[in-house]
């Protein structure tokens, strides 16, 4: 099955090539691709790490509200996990005029908004999980089609720059979405501005983007068996791709889904207020986007120089460790943001190495945005494992005498240094 877009003006198609990696990659493409992922990431990880923790203790109060935010954020992340490698399936497949990646990026970034739209204005908890599984659906499949551009477009001797390059979106992300959320009190401009802000990045993006052209005569069919084989692979052919994936998902169990919690953490230990939560946000986010900048850029670097992923990407998960159990045990503010400082190190360090390594291991060049896909599970599938066991870690917690955030983040640090001894048994890439 193809997807026939109409087709855009002469402008933007007249650039639209067809065919195998360039030598190099277009002077604007770079920076374009970096500037999307911290587009993406703002407008999705601004509401999972502050305000939709906000929204949701506003609709159901103090003791419903991990109960509540577990739900919606487990549910909103089956939805990433679905649609990441579904989206990357059918963006390998798309022939139009208009390129193979543009229809999602653009797509994405449009319904993203919308998406966020209607959580600010929701007034119960299941249109919340509602407009949630919506963003998850639109911004996953612009990240889905925006990453396999690396592949199409980028030398494998470049890409731990480029992933470098790319990494800084995350950590900017959270810097520049919680400075959006400290800058507004009302609902609307803290979900909104945000996506807004995605979606005149994604149209810069593809208008400089020289995407792949597709011929409609070269498209593989898409039927049933098709849709299901876009969620798996063969981890006894592609061994390297699943302790890729299986480190990745251990170090993104610690950064993405663990740290969710860091708002409740905050009020919990610290008994602050709405307004102070989010100034310390500020500071903790500023901190660890100061230390993934450096750890960014000079661990791409090295990685390119040494051609070595492995000791990077494992680097990095053996600090985001780190990071979160001294989060986890910080007796002040002070020390919450030192510890976050450290999982800013870490996560730079993975980031800016992580999806060099992932693209010298798939298993079919001809499915790139699908196998990408399939290893962006990783991004959701903790954010819905993390809420479904915290309940649990947070009541055990009680029965012991322990306190359950510390606990919930202790086990997440155990977790990500885990991932480090995955990647380490990768063997194809050094």
């Amino acid at each position: 099955m193809s997807l026939d877009v109409n087709a855009p003006s002469d402008a933007i198609s007249a650039s639209v090539p067809s065919g195998p990696v360039r030598a190099r990659e277009g002077r604007l493409y770079t920076p374009g691709l970096a500037l999307l992922n911290l587009g993406s990431y703002m407008a999705i990880l601004t509401p999972v790490m502050l305000t939709l923790a906000l929204k949701i203790q506003a609709l159901v109060g103090e003791e419903e509200k991990a109960a509540a935010f577990g739900l919606v954020t487990a549910i909103g992340a089956i939805f990433a996990i679905i649609c990441n490698p579904l989206a990357g399936r059918l963006s390998d497949r798309t022939s139009s005029r208009f390129g193979m990646r543009r229809p999602w990026i653009l797509g994405g970034a449009i319904g993203g908004l919308l998406s966020l739209l209607l959580i600010a204005t929701a007034n119960s908890v299941w249109m919340v999980i509602l407009g949630w599984c919506l963003v998850e659906i639109f911004i996953n499949s612009a990240q889905a089609a925006g990453n396999a551009t690396v592949a199409d477009q980028v030398p494998v001797e470049r890409r731990g720059v480029v992933s470098g390059l790319v990494g800084l979106g995350l950590p900017l992300a959270l810097l520049l979405g919680s400075i959006v959320v400290n800058a507004f009190t009302a609902d609307i401009p803290r979900f909104v501005v945000p996506g807004a802000l995605f979606l005149i990045i994604a149209v810069f993006f593809i208008f400089v983007l020289r995407d792949r052209r597709l011929d409609k005569k070269d498209v593989p069919r898409f039927d049933v068996k098709e849709f299901l084989l876009s969620f798996v692979f063969n981890p006894r052919k592609h061994p390297d791709f699943g302790w890729v994936w299986l480190g990745r998902f251990a170090i993104m169990f610690g950064y993405s889904g663990v740290n969710t919690y860091l708002v409740y953490l905050l009020v919990d230990r610290f008994g602050l207020t709405d307004g102070e939560v989010t100034a310390l946000v500020v500071l903790t986010n500023l901190a660890s986007c100061v230390m993934t900048v450096l750890s960014s850029f000079v661990f791409g670097l090295l990685s390119d120089r040494l051609r070595n992923r492995r000791f990077f990407v494992a680097m990095g998960g053996v600090l985001v460790g780190v990071g979160l159990a001294i989060i986890a045990f910080a007796p002040n503010e002070a020390m919450v943001v030192v510890g976050s400082g450290v999982l800013g190190l870490g996560g730079g360090g993975f980031f800016s190495v992580d999806l060099a390594l992932a693209t010298e291991v798939l298993p079919r060049k001809e499915d790139t945005a699908k196998d990408l896909g399939v290893l962006a599970i990783t991004n959701g599938l903790p954010q819905s494992l993390a809420p479904a066991i915290a309940p649990s870690i947070l009541a055990l917690g009680a029965v012991v005498a322990f306190n359950g955030y510390q606990l919930l983040y202790l086990i997440g640090a155990v977790i990500a240094a885990l991932g480090a001894v995955f990647v380490y048994r990768v063997r194809g890439v050094r």
